[in-house]
């Protein structure tokens, strides 16, 4: 008889900066992060938006002529998702040896290709790799660096060891209401939120943390899971390359980055942490307490009134690598007839 998944368990957000535009020394990072994770018995660790090669703040803050020989570089410095390939076999082999499993935020080079997604990719404790989720919606200028994903990668993805439904948005992809409600409707119990240091932009210095509070609050309570919220912050490194290869920019600074574990009733679980000190970001989640919060709410079942209210999304695969026989090893055929079953 297979053991049962543990009722509780701790969680953690991955509040720490990348080392900007370095993919294989970011990976190295990536790796030592999961080991200390497993080293604090962290089950499930989430990383913050396009953590590898970094996000690229030059995008907010240089006219687009000028940035060509830098979203060349950045397009070099992303990353290929493919089981156990060269870019994924340390990330893959760090998540075994530790037994944690992880969301990571990454820039998404498609194979043997030029297009680039702002992805969420997920690694099982095993060090399976379960899939990856491309933000549908590009915000701003990210749309110069970032294809739109599509419906196909919007999905929850079971951590065999815990017993649960993981799914994540990116940034501001979380005020898409739709997208919230299709992962909710798949049966999610724990969202993992990626953001950059949003509160490091001009304009936004004094909204930014209120803004993912809100939006993170929003989704723990109308989904009733779990919500992870890993942020960046910006450091020396980042501003340096910008100034090397860019010039002077005052429209992005050091520091920000908002973290934080939060409870299905919006209480911190652990945090918020802000800032540029380093830290995994740990909370426990309880299992047991849903039962409590389904008593009040249940957005997948008695609080929907579908003869009311009804949703649907096109969940047909978007891009080439998608129609093609699945890359994490379903065919797109059994694909289909996993999604009508649920």
């Amino acid at each position: 008889m297979a053991p049962q998944p543990p009722t509780k368990f701790k969680v953690a957000a991955a509040h720490a900066a990348p080392i900007f535009m370095n993919k294989a020394a970011t990976i190295q990072k990536v790796a030592r992060l999961i080991e200390q994770a497993g080293v604090e018995d962290i089950k499930l660790l989430v990383f913050p938006e396009t953590f590898v090669p970094g996000y690229p703040y030059f995008i907010e803050c240089y006219p687009p002529l000028k940035q060509v020989a830098a979203l060349a570089k950045y397009a070099e410095e992303s990353v290929v998702v493919e089981p156990n390939g060269p870019d994924m076999l340390a990330i893959q082999d760090a998540c075994r040896r530790a037994g944690v499993a992880i969301n990571l935020g990454v820039s998404e080079r498609m194979a043997g290709g030029h297009t680039l997604f702002n992805s969420q990719i997920t690694v099982d404790s095993d060090g399976t790799l379960l899939g990856v989720h491309r933000k549908l919606q590009p915000t701003y200028v990210e749309r110069i660096v970032w294809a739109q994903g599509g419906g196909s990668t919007l999905k929850n993805f079971p951590l065999s060891q815990l017993g649960v439904n993981l799914g994540g948005l990116a940034c501001w992809e979380n005020t898409m209401n739709g997208a919230r409600q299709a992962l909710i409707m798949q049966g999610q119990h724990i969202h993992a939120g990626a953001w950059p240091a949003l509160s490091t932009m001009k304009g936004f210095e004094g909204v930014a943390d209120a803004q993912i509070e809100a939006l993170m609050k929003n989704h723990a309570i109308t989904g009733q899971v779990w919500v992870i919220t890993a942020s960046n912050y910006v450091d020396e490194t980042c501003l340096g390359w910008m100034k090397e290869n860019l010039g002077e920019q005052d429209l992005v600074k050091a520091g920000g980055g908002w973290s934080s574990v939060l409870h299905p009733f919006c209480a911190f679980l652990a945090g918020p942490h802000t800032g540029s000190e380093e830290r995994l970001v740990s909370g426990e989640v309880d299992l047991a307490q849903l039962g409590m919060v389904k008593v009040w709410i249940d957005a997948k079942g008695h609080y929907q009134r579908p003869e009311v209210l009804q949703f649907r999304f096109d969940g047909r695969p978007l891009w080439a690598d998608e129609k093609e026989d699945n890359k994490f090893g379903v065919k797109l055929e059994e694909k289909e007839e996993q999604e009508e079953k649920a």
